[in-house]
C-alpha cells in the first residue's frame, strides 16, 4: 500500500497516535467474521474469526491521564522526548468499532466505511484478520487459494479498497520487543513494501527522532524509521479499476518486518531500499484491455464479485517454490478467465503473474526492475511460506492521488503508450480533499472469505 489512513479528531482531547502501552477508557472488542478453510471434502466454517484495528487510528494518551501524546500531526514532545520515553509514557485506546470508525460486521461480511461522522470524523481504515484475542491470522498461501466476495460499487475514482497480505509478526511484535504492550490484541506491528515512515510506533519505540509533518495531510508526518516487509496484493481496487501485485523484500529476517531509517527504506531513491515498492502488477486495463473491468464490462462493478487468486508452485506442495499467481473472477454464477495481455509487439500473450511475465511487462514499460533486484517471484515465494497476515483497508491517497491505480500515470506520460494509462479516471482526480467532500458514503464490503485447496474455494 502507499499510504496509511487517516483519523481526523474534532475533540481537541482525542487525537491519533499508536502506542505500545494499554489504556483503560474504552474496552477493546473485537467484531466477529467468520471465514472459511476449504479442502476437497467441502469447507469448515471459522465462527470465531474475529478483526482488529490498526493502532495508527486510535487514540493514545498519556498513561496517566487523557492528555495527547499526539495531536493533528505533531508530537506532544514534553511528553515524548524521545523515542523511548514516548512509548512507555503513552497508551494505546480500545476501539468503538461501528460508531467512531465506521466498521461493521454482520455473519461472514465487513463493512468498511470512508468516512464516519459521530462527535469526530473518522477517514478510512486498516483492521487484520485475528486468530484470538491477541494473536493474528497467519496464512501460508503456497499451493493455496484465497477467496472473498467484494462489492466496490460505491468506490470512486481516487479510493481505494485493498485485501492483501504482509509478513508481519502475528502477535504484533510484543515477543520482539518488550516496550510494546498492545500487540495484535491493539492492531501494532504494521509493515509493507513501501517501507511507510508515517508508521508512529515501530519496533516498540515512538517515530519521534526526525518526524516532519506532512504538507498537505494535517494529521501524518514522517519519522527517521520506516518498517519494512514483503507484502502480496491481492486486490487493489475501486469501481475503476483493480490490480494484483506482489512486492517482494530482502530484509534481515526474510522478508520479515524489519524497522529501516534513510536508504534502506528507499530513500532518497525510492529503488534502492530493501524492499519492492512497485511490485510486479497485473492490471487489465494496464495491460491493455479497456473493456474488462468497470462498470456494465465482462467483470460488472455494479455487481458484487468474487475473487479468486491461485499460488501455484512447482511441485504442487506448500512447501515447493512459487511459479505462478492466477487470478480467476465468478459472478452471476460464471467463472470469467482473467483478461490477457494485448501488446502483441512487445510481450507474449499472459493472464497470470509469472517471473516470465514480470520481465516482459518491466521491459516493455520501461518500468524499473525493482522487484527482479529483490529477488522475484522466488523471493515473494518464501516470504509467503513464512506466512503472512492478512489486511483489509479502504484509504485514499495523499501521496499520487490513487492515480497509478485508475489514471495515467506518471500524469505527463502518453497515455498511447504502453503501461501508462491504468483506468479512466481523469488526472485531475484522486485529490483526498476533493475525494473527501464528494464522496462521503462510499464504502466497501468484503464478504465469504475462503482459504484452501486449489479449486476448492468457488464454483
Amino acid at each position: 500500500m502507499l499510504s496509511a489512513g487517516y483519523l481526523t479528531f474534532l475533540l481537541a482531547s482525542l487525537s491519533v497516535a499508536r502506542a505500545q502501552q494499554v489504556g483503560t477508557n474504552q474496552a477493546e472488542t473485537h467484531p466477529r467474521l467468520s471465514w472459511q478453510t476449504c479442502t476437497r471434502s467441502g469447507c469448515t466454517t471459522n465462527s470465531n474469526g474475529a478483526i482488529a484495528l490498526d493502532a495508527n487510528w486510535r487514540w493514545t494518551h498519556i498513561t496517566s491521564g487523557y492528555t495527547n501524546c499526539y495531536t493533528g500531526n505533531t508530537w506532544n514532545t514534553s511528553i515524548c522526548t524521545d523515542n523511548a520515553a514516548c512509548a512507555k509514557n503513552c497508551a494505546v485506546e480500545g476501539a468503538n468499532y461501528q460508531q467512531t470508525y465506521g466498521i461493521t460486521t454482520s455473519g461472514n461480511a465487513l463493512t468498511l466505511k470512508f468516512i464516519t461522522k459521530s462527535e469526530q470524523t473518522n477517514i478510512g481504515s486498516r483492521v487484520y484478520l485475528m486468530a484470538s484475542d491477541s494473536r493474528y491470522q497467519v496464512f501460508n498461501l503456497l499451493n493455496k487459494e484465497f477467496t472473498f466476495d467484494v462489492d466496490v460499487s460505491k468506490l470512486p475514482c481516487g479510493l481505494n479498497g485493498a485485501v492483501y497480505f504482509v509478513q508481519m509478526d502475528a502477535d504484533g511484535g510484543m515477543s520482539r520487543f518488550p516496550n510494546n504492550k498492545a500487540g495484535a490484541k491493539y492492531g501494532t506491528g504494521y509493515c509493507d513494501s513501501q517501507c511507510p515512515r508515517d508508521i508512529k510506533y515501530i519496533d516498540g519505540e515512538a517515530n519521534v527522532s526526525g518526524w516532519q509533518p506532512s504538507p498537505n495531510d494535517t494529521n501524518a508526518g514522517t519519522g527517521n524509521y520506516g518498517t519494512c516487509c514483503s507484502e502480496m496484493d491481492i486486490w487493489e481496487a475501486n469501481s475503476i479499476s483493480t490490480a494484483y501485485t506482489p512486492h517482494p523484500c530482502r530484509t534481515s529476517n526474510s522478508g520479515g518486518q524489519q524497522r529501516c531509517t534513510g536508504q534502506q527504506c528507499g530513500t532518497p531513491i525510492r529503488h534502492d531500499g530493501v524492499c519492492d515498492p512497485d511490485g510486479c502488477d497485473f492490471n487489465s486495463f494496464r495491460m491493455g484491455i479497456k473493456n474488462f473491468y468497470g462498470p456494465g464490462m465482462t467483470v460488472d462493478t455494479n455487481k458484487k464479485i468474487t475473487v479468486v487468486t491461485q499460488f501455484l508452485t512447482n511441485n504442487n506442495s506448500t512447501t515447493g517454490t512459487l511459479t505462478e499467481i492466477r487470478r480467476l473472477y465468478v459472478q452471476d454464477g460464471k467463472v470469467i478467465q482473467n483478461s490477457k495481455t494485448n501488446f502483441p509487439s512487445l510481450m507474449p500473450s499472459y493472464d497470470s503473474i509469472t517471473g516470465k511475465f514480470c520481465d516482459d511487462a518491466k521491459k516493455a514499460f520501461g518500468d524499473a526492475t525493482s522487484f527482479q533486484k529483490q529477488g522475484g517471484m522466488q523471493q515473494m515465494g518464501a516470504s509467503l511460506g513464512k506466512g503472512h497476515v492478512l489486511v483489509l483497508s479502504i484509504w485514499d491517497d495523499h501521496t499520487a492521488n490513487m492515480l497509478w491505480l485508475d489514471s495515467n500515470y506518471p500524469t505527463d506520460g502518453d497515455p498511447n503508450k504502453p503501461g501508462i494509462a491504468r483506468g479512466t479516471c481523469p488526472t485531475s482526480s484522486g485529490n483526498p480533499k476533493d475525494v473527501e467532500a464528494q464522496s462521503p458514503n462510499a464504502q466497501v464490503i468484503y464478504s465469504n472469505i475462503k482459504f484452501g485447496d486449489i479449486g476448492t474455494t468457488y464454483s
